[in-house]
């Protein structure tokens, strides 16, 4: 498969995946705000990784909606087939993509080490 059509193929799953996400699923397990944030495919479209950054109010309930959004697999499959043109539709993996929280811890610290040191004065 084409380099191009791999690429054209992840973006329409990342975002299909994201709309079914927020927007087809009710399951109460599934709250806070969760971002596709990455989705890579195999060179014969027959497998998706799919990136999941989920901001929740704790951690525990950040793994309880990944837990609903794994099972809920299938069903997004499913859904997914409204999305893609394609004769079949991928095999979806979902993974927890740390890489947002990581950047905001780090500015956070940045920010708390800032207000450590007085502003100098320009004269």
């Amino acid at each position: 498969m084409s380099q191009i059509r791999q690429e054209k193929m992840a973006r329409v799953i990342k975002e299909a995946i994201s709309d079914i996400i927020n927007n087809h699923l009710g399951d109460p397990r599934i709250e806070g705000f969760i971002s596709v944030t990455e989705v890579k495919i195999e060179p014969d479209l027959k497998n998706a990784n799919v990136f999941l950054s989920i901001m929740g109010k704790t951690p525990e309930k950040q793994k309880l909606a990944f837990t609903a959004i794994q099972h809920a697999s299938g069903r997004i499959g499913a859904l997914l087939g409204d999305y893609v043109k394609s004769r079949f539709c991928p095999h979806l993996s979902f993974h927890i993509d740390d890489r947002l929280k990581k950047t905001a811890e780090t500015l956070r610290l940045i920010d708390e080490i800032s207000k450590e040191f007085p502003e100098k004065e320009e004269k």
